[in-house]
């Protein structure tokens, strides 16, 4: 075997650390994890080479790994850990550090997993839609325009082209650091390995692993994930496509919101917002349940499930606020309704909604190199 220069990166480790894997320096490197792991392929098993490689500061081989997002966290290798090294928690951590590092700008990236940074970052689409009210002339709520049946139109507060105006450059913005990052990753990740096969089969393969969550059906510790993830996931999808029914409401077919409950655009939206609410108290309810197993989470994990039930929390007020006529608790709460949402996908490229993304990637790249 050729001899190999080990450079340990201090720095790294600890912020591996400080991440969420302060549990990392316990591992001595027994293999539980990897035998008790149900998701991990039998060619190069993980997590026992990832929690060596970060004991020993071994970013580079860290971050150029399909395994570590191969690994869906459940919790297994935690749960049957005798040191109580919780592999789990630290490959979490070793993911949200790839995440700065493949995400531009990286500052950003780091600001969006530090508590201290959140009021910043929710300041900047609460100043942005509060310029718009102010232009608006909308900052006294009493002086809002009402619909034609005096009922509240939310488009009289905040017009509905300012507000696409500033989902898309957000979208946009975001697309192009998903499509940056991930392009960096494919890069490392091919450097010395042989890719066969085609690749769009390997993508089909891989959304239709996605769509059915089979691997989340593997996990033994926390069996209630596979029906939480889907719940949350389709109720994004059915979201997705309410949003894109919407779109052609206003600018195909020139109709005006609001919409009636009986519009079969409202019934999808508000049972995927249902949907979505059930899925998310389920993910809650597993966390909270199997916190002496699995471990409590960190604060990035945290994040994104909060955020995701401030938007959906906030919308579905919005609506039954508007139905009541209630205008002075109505346009705040429509208000942080889009500030949440502004937060979920501006940000999503640095927060745990890049899982999404990452994680296909590895998976196609797993098919593409023979790993599965």
């Amino acid at each position: 075997m050729a001899e190999q220069i080990v450079k340990p990166d201090l720095k790294f480790i600890n912020d591996v650390i400080a991440a969420g894997g302060e549990s990392l320096k316990k591992c001595f490197q027994c293999a539980t994890c990897s035998v008790v792991c149900n998701v991990t392929p039998d060619d190069r098993p993980f997590p026992r080479k990832e929690m060596v490689h970060a004991q020993w500061g071994l970013k580079d081989r860290l971050f150029a790994n399909p395994d570590i997002w191969l690994c869906h966290q459940c919790s297994d290798c935690t749960a049957y850990c005798p040191r109580g090294a919780k592999p789990g928690e630290v490959l979490g951590a070793v993911r949200k550090l790839s995440l700065q590092h493949y995400s531009t700008p990286g500052f950003l990236a780091k600001m969006v997993g530090d508590p201290k940074f959140l009021v910043l970052l929710l300041a900047v689409p609460a100043v942005i839609f509060l310029l718009i009210i102010t232009y608006m002339g909308n900052l006294n709520m009493a002086s809002i325009p009402r619909g034609e049946e005096g009922g509240i139109v939310y488009a009289k507060f905040i017009p509905v082209p300012f507000i696409d105006a500033v989902f898309i450059a957000a979208a946009t913005f975001a697309a192009i650091v998903f499509v940056t990052g991930v392009l960096k990753y494919w890069k490392d990740m091919s450097q010395g390995v042989s890719l066969s096969g085609s690749l769009g089969a390997s993508i089909i393969a891989v959304v239709t692993d996605i769509l059915s969550h089979k691997r989340f059906r593997k996990c033994d510790v926390t069996k209630g994930r596979s029906t939480s993830h889907m719940l949350v996931f389709f109720s994004f999808v059915g979201l997705a496509i309410t949003t894109t029914i919407a779109v052609v409401y206003i600018y195909g077919l020139k109709w005006e919101s609001p919409y009636p409950l009986s519009d079969p655009m409202k019934i999808l939206g508000n049972a995927s917002a249902a949907a979505l609410l059930l899925g998310l108290a389920l993910v809650i309810i597993n966390r909270l349940k199997n916190v002496d197993k699995a471990g409590i989470g960190s604060y990035y994990d945290w994040l994104f499930i909060g955020v995701v039930t401030s938007v959906v929390v906030t919308g579905v007020l919005s609506e039954l606020l508007r139905l009541g006529d209630i205008a002075q608790m109505a346009y705040p709460i429509y208000f942080i309704h889009l500030v949440t949402v502004f937060f979920l996908f501006a940000y999503a490229p640095f927060s745990k909604m890049a899982h999404m993304v990452y994680r296909a990637t590895a998976m196609v790249f797993a098919k593409q190199s023979g790993r599965e």
